[in-house]
């Protein structure tokens, strides 16, 4: 089932960043289409709803638990795998054009769908902010705003539109309050940008969008981008980053915790970013 959304008359400008990015980062692919449902389809808005959308949803994370942990997951911790694996890409849909364009898509739960196990996403896009130079300033849907900051608050503010009623479709499965569902939201935003900088080979250039996008105070998200540098054996700098959020694994792993978890000291963080 499809439900047709109108566009903007020429959206192959904003799609040239979702190309660069399927470049980088084949796994995943943006399609310039309707929202689907069914056949391996979720939307984002039946997400937000709650109920048997998120259920259906989440019956593919129980069962990767599983298999590949030999055990079931907490609930809240299938939750915590399914929500990620939608958030991270769903953020991107807002950040990577702002990344490579300075253009900032408005993409509401009700313009956005997801097939999780092909990585595709399809996004209807009728309006988005831009740079007063910007050559499509003109174009219908376009939103022009006066500098970087306030292009920079275009993305808070998107992205918050579109993940903050996914977040209210997961609460009651997660077990978390506010802070700590806007805390996952704050790393997806961080981390996914931070992964495309990597792979684009701007990783400095990024590291600096990201801290300037997110520098802390910028409510309703947690903290700042929590970049640091640690200092390797050889007196080499490392870079980490401190999370918002538990992703939870150690409930599966408890001598294992991510690199980034606040639950890993620094001694730690060292031991494994220099292993051989």
């Amino acid at each position: 089932m499809t439900v047709s959304v109108p566009a903007l008359p020429s959206p192959a400008p904003l799609f040239a960043a979702y190309d660069r990015l399927t470049d980088v980062y084949p796994a995943l692919t943006v399609l310039d289409q309707d929202p689907r449902s069914g056949g391996g389809w979720v939307t984002a808005a039946e997400l937000a709803a709650g109920g048997p959308p998120v259920d259906t949803f989440l019956t593919w994370d129980a069962a990767q638990i599983q298999r590949d942990y030999g055990q079931p997951g907490r609930p809240d911790v299938v939750a915590s795998f399914g929500l990620h694996r939608y958030a991270w890409p769903a953020a991107l849909l807002i950040t990577v054009p702002w990344l490579f364009q300075r253009r900032v898509p408005r993409v509401p739960v009700e313009r956005v769908s997801f097939h999780r196990t092909s990585g595709r996403m399809t996004v209807r896009i009728t309006e988005f902010a831009c740079l007063p130079g910007d050559p499509l300033a003109a174009a219908p849907g376009a939103r022009v705003v006066p500098d970087e900051e306030a292009l920079r608050a275009a993305v808070r503010s998107a992205a918050a539109e579109h993940l903050g009623p996914v977040l209210d479709g997961f609460r009651s499965r997660l077990r978390r309050g506010g802070r700590g569902l806007w805390g996952m939201a704050t790393d997806e935003v961080v981390e996914g940008l931070w992964h495309i900088g990597q792979l684009t080979g701007a990783e400095q250039e990024t590291l600096a969008a990201v801290r300037a996008l997110l520098p802390g105070g910028t409510a309703p998200y947690v903290g700042g981008a929590g970049f640091r540098t640690l200092t390797g054996p050889a007196g080499e700098p490392l870079r980490t980053r401190d999370r918002a959020s538990c992703c939870l694994f150690y409930t599966l792993r408890p001598a294992e915790t991510c690199v980034t978890c606040p639950r890993t000291d620094d001694a730690e963080r060292l031991r494994r970013m220099t292993a051989n």
